[in-house]
C-alpha cells in the first residue's frame, strides 16, 4: 500500500504542477444547502462562544487555556473578520476578559512547550484586528520566549520533532511576523519547518507521528499541512527557504489525493483504508488544499474538486448545535496501528471544532 501511495504521489505531484490552473471560483462557489462555509463556520463559532473554557469545567484538564481551544478561537476570529461581522468579533474579543483578571492571567501558561506557547496566536490576531497594544505585547512575548534558547542550528529548543510542532511553532511565529512586520519571526518559522521536513517527511510525502512512532496519523499530518499553509501564505517566493517548503507541501498534497475516502474525508490513519474517517485531519487538509488552490500553489483543476468534496463531507459531520463528530481525542505518539484505531472520538472534541473553523475561513478568504 505504501509503495503504491508513493508512486501515485510522485506522479500526481508532477502532474499538478505542470497543468495550467483553472479558476478556484469554479470549485468553491454554489454550495449545496447545509454546506455554505459562512453558515457552517458561524455555527461552530457560536458553539465556541457558548462553551466555558475547559479549565472551568473539566477537573482532568490542566488549569490553563488548552491549545485546541486556542486554535478554535483563532479560526473563529478569522471567520468573524472575513464575514465582516464586527459584533461577532467583539464577542470573541470579550471572551478574553476573564484572562485579564489576576486569577485569569494564571490560565495563560508560561511553560516552555509548543502546546502552550501557541496561545499567542489569539492575542496577536486580536491585535491585528483591533490594534490594541496590550494584546500585541502578550503574543509577541510568547513568540520571543519560544526562541530564548536555541539548538546549534538556530531552532528553538522547544522543538521535539513531533509533527504536531509544525503547526504550533509556525502559527505563533508567523502571527508575530504579521503583527510586527519583523522578518526575524518569519525566518524562524521557515528554518524550523525545513528542518522538520528534512527529518520527518517520508518518500510518499506523508509524515510519521514521531521518529519512534512510524504511523501516518491523520491529525498529525494535518498539523503539518496547516502549518505549511500558514507559512507559505506570507513567504516570498525568493526567500531562501521557500523552494524546499513548497516542494514538501506539494509532495504531501499529492499523497492526499491518493488517500481520500469516498465520502470526502481522510482517515484516522491516512494510509490504512480500514481506519475510520476522521474530521480534524480532514478540516486541516481542506484548509491547506483550499489555500493552495486559491493562491496558485496547486493546480485548481486537480485539487479543487478534491477540496470541495472534502468540505462538503466535513460539513455533513457538523450537527445543528455546531458540534463536530468523529474527531480523535488528544493523542500521544502511539506504539501500534491498533492504538490509533482505538482512540475515542467524542462529539464536539475541540480539535475537530478548530479544524472546521480553519477550513471554513480558507474558503471565505
Amino acid at each position: 500500500m505504501k509503495t503504491t501511495v508513493h508512486l501515485v504521489a510522485v506522479l500526481l505531484a508532477g502532474f499538478a504542477v505542470s497543468r495550467s490552473s483553472a479558476s478556484a471560483d469554479t470549485h468553491f462557489t454554489g454550495w449545496p444547502a447545509g454546506a455554505e462555509p459562512a453558515v457552517v463556520g458561524r455555527r461552530v463559532v457560536e458553539n465556541f462562544l457558548a462553551r466555558p473554557f475547559e479549565w472551568q469545567t473539566n477537573p482532568e484538564r490542566r488549569k490553563i487555556v488548552i491549545y485546541p481551544e486556542v486554535c478554535t478561537w483563532y479560526g473563529s476570529l478569522r471567520i468573524a473578520k472575513l464575514t465582516a461581522d464586527t459584533a461577532l468579533t467583539e464577542r470573541l474579543v470579550r471572551k478574553y476578559d476573564i484572562l485579564l483578571t489576576p486569577e485569569g492571567a494564571t490560565k495563560i501558561s508560561q511553560r516552555a512547550h509548543v502546546d502552550d506557547r501557541v496561545f499567542g496566536v489569539v492575542p496577536l490576531e486580536i491585535y491585528l484586528q483591533t490594534k490594541t497594544e496590550s494584546f500585541l505585547a502578550v503574543g509577541k512575548g510568547l513568540a520571543d520566549a519560544q526562541w530564548s534558547t536555541t539548538t546549534p542550528d538556530g531552532i528553538t529548543t522547544e522543538a521535539r520533532y513531533w509533527i504536531d510542532d509544525m503547526y504550533m511553532i509556525p502559527a505563533l511565529q508567523m502571527q508575530a511576523y504579521r503583527a510586527t512586520g519583523d522578518t526575524v519571526y518569519r525566518d524562524r518559522a521557515a528554518l524550523a519547518m525545513n528542518a522538520y521536513l528534512d527529518k520527518l517527511q517520508k518518500e510518499n510525502g506523508l509524515f510519521h507521528h514521531a521518529p519512534d512512532s512510524p504511523f501516518f496519523w491523520g491529525r498529525g499530518n494535518g498539523w503539518y499541512a496547516a502549518g505549511m499553509a500558514e507559512i507559505l501564505a506570507d513567504m516570498p517566493a525568493d526567500h531562501t527557504q521557500y523552494e524546499r517548503m513548497m516542494r514538501g507541501f506539494r509532495s504531501m498534497m499529492a499523497a492526499l489525493l491518493a488517500t481520500q475516502a469516498e465520502n470526502g474525508l481522510w482517515r484516522q490513519l491516512v494510509d490504512v483504508p480500514e481506519s475510520w474517517p476522521e474530521t480534524s485531519c480532514t478540516g486541516m487538509f481542506t484548509f491547506a488544499m483550499v489555500r493552495g488552490v486559491k493562491r496558485g500553489w496547486l493546480d485548481a483543476a486537480t485539487y479543487g474538486p478534491v477540496a470541495r468534496r472534502a468540505w462538503i463531507g466535513l460539513a455533513s459531520y457538523v450537527n445543528d448545535d455546531g458540534n463536530v463528530r468523529e474527531t480523535c481525542i488528544g493523542t500521544n505518539k502511539g506504539p501500534s496501528v491498533q492504538y490509533y484505531m482505538d482512540r475515542k472520538r467524542p462529539v464536539g472534541d475541540p480539535h475537530g471544532q478548530a479544524a472546521t473553523t480553519w477550513a471554513a475561513f480558507a474558503l471565505l478568504e
